[in-house]
């Protein structure tokens, strides 16, 4: 198992920065792909940003591209997200997420959630 604990959210204008990060404990850390996803009000679940166990690849949701950057520490099994140019709409509880597959099951655990509000 993972236990995962997010940190890092807050209040920023548009345009600022925030930079999130996700501290987890357990086994095999670095054998997850790590993800980030934001929750709007009153809106689903959306997928943000993600980087793999191999190689560190990481991809990103297009309405982040080229604004986020997400990056992991396997020796400190954290994983962040920097956040730049942010607005309005990036105004959501983030979330991170391991995910990790072993003969075809899905092992995936969720931290608590950070609050980001950005508003002028």
């Amino acid at each position: 198992q993972v236990q995962l604990v997010e940190s890092g959210g807050g209040l920023v204008q548009p345009g600022g920065s925030l930079r999130l990060s996700c501290a987890a404990s357990g086994s095999d850390f670095s054998s997850y792909a790590m993800n980030w996803y934001r929750q709007a009000p009153e809106k689903g679940r959306e997928w943000v940003a993600r980087i793999s166990w191999v190689e560190n690849i990481a991809t990103y949701a297009e309405s982040v591209k080229g604004r986020f950057t997400t990056s992991r520490d396997n020796a400190k099994s954290t994983v962040d997200l920097q956040m730049d140019r942010l607005k309005p709409e990036d105004t959501a509880v983030y979330f991170c997420n391991a995910e990790r597959w072993i003969q075809g099951i899905e092992y995936s655990y969720w931290g608590q959630g950070t609050q980001v509000t950005v508003s002028a």
